[in-house]
């Protein structure tokens, strides 16, 4: 009667083996607890037929062996705390971009007035000998230094006031490349330049993730599209309020990955500035949908702005539903979403409501230029 222990022995394996079947995220959360906690069965001499009946009826805590225990369930990320990052860095982004727009015009004013003051001084006074003596005087060294800052001033001059402020954007993701070739930066790099709602920091790399590339290929592409799309932009919004745009987008598309990662349980990490990148692009051709774009590799093929923007929705859209995973889907319909939102409504909504704002810091300081002794101090 050997077989029908051996048939009582194959139902409880195949009970055990039963408990093995998970979702993805538990296979990937407890593999080793798996591979650890069972084992096969040592083979056993054969018994009796009443003895392996006895043995089948009692329970895991009567034969005092533990028995297969179920996996616990990995809590679901709580995003509270992200969406009140979210809205609160816009807010303070767009009220920054205010201040700083304020000082930028309060400078320009400043420069102009000491230009034609000095323009004034140099009148009459050129002695064409004096530089010339000047000149000899200076080492082979300090010439090539001179001419060599004259060129790289002449190059910054011939750039749009869009590209030289995309400039540092792009020197910012080159240092963060950098940084992802260092060893020792690793785990560092890890935990706050890539966004994961299932870590336990969630909000700080909302932001620097937007400025985090891992791959060289991945980097070009997305700051040669910011590159070409930064005079555009630049132009229509102003440098103070692109960053703004620029910032916000990046910390809102994070947070619209958060939501679809959390909604389909699908938790892995993702960095890149795709979403910011996509809410500039997505603004420009909003604004002028009939400009004519093309791609780098066919220049014959041209199509309108408009028709490129519904493509890249529409792809992305299929990537998200489709569960494709080589790109941030949801990033970068969260990124195109808000430019086309900001374009159509949000211009209005908070840009042009930044009034009060300035008017209370032009107060402030009013204030603290104002002479202590002066009208409108009170005495001892």
């Amino acid at each position: 009667m050997a077989w029908r222990g051996s048939v009582i022995k194959w139902t409880n394996t195949g009970y055990i083996r039963s408990f093995k079947v998970t979702t993805r995220s538990s296979r990937l959360s407890y593999y080793k607890q798996q591979r650890c906690g069972f084992r096969r069965e040592a083979k056993r001499p054969d018994t009796k037929k009443g003895n392996v009946l006895e043995e089948a009826n009692q329970s895991p805590s009567e034969t005092g062996k533990p028995g297969p225990t179920p996996f616990p369930k990995a809590p679901r990320p709580t995003l509270l705390k992200p969406l009140m990052f979210t809205v609160g860095f816009t807010g303070c982004s767009f009220g920054a971009a205010a201040i700083l727009q304020y000082e930028n015009l309060k400078l320009r004013v400043q420069a102009a007035r000491d230009e034609e003051e000095a323009e004034k001084l140099l009148q009459g006074s050129q002695d064409m000998a004096h530089w010339h003596d000047w000149w000899n005087k200076l080492s082979g060294f300090q010439r090539q230094l001179i001419l060599l800052m004259s060129t790289v001033d002449d190059f910054w001059s011939s750039l749009t006031e869009g590209q030289r402020t995309v400039t540092g954007i792009i020197a910012v993701n080159a240092v963060v490349l950098c940084c992802w070739r260092i060893p020792i930066m690793q785990r560092s790099m890890i935990k706050y330049f890539t966004s994961n709602p299932a870590s336990k920091t969630k909000c700080l790399p909302m932001i620097l993730s937007s400025f985090s590339h891992y791959s060289i290929i991945h980097m070009m592409a997305n700051m040669y599209v910011l590159w070409t799309f930064s005079s555009g932009i630049v132009s229509l919004l102003g440098k103070e309020q692109f960053l703004a745009v620029y910032l916000s987008a990046g910390v809102i598309s994070t947070m619209v990955s958060y939501i679809c990662k959390t909604t389909t349980g699908r938790l892995y990490p993702s960095l890149g500035a795709s979403g910011a990148v996509m809410a500039v692009l997505a603004a420009v051709c909003t604004k002028v949908p009939e400009a004519k774009l093309g791609i780098i590799f066919l220049p014959m093929l041209t199509f309108s702005a408009g028709s490129a923007l519904k493509a890249l929705i529409a792809i992305d859209t299929a990537g998200l539903i489709l569960g494709w995973r080589l790109l941030d889907h949801a990033a970068h319909l969260g990124g195109a979403l808000f430019g086309i939102w900001y374009i159509a409504y949000g211009h209005k909504l908070i840009w042009r409501r930044r009034e009060p704002l300035v008017k209370m810091w032009h107060n402030i300081r009013a204030g603290e230029s104002r002479p202590k002794g002066g009208p409108g101090s009170s005495g001892a």
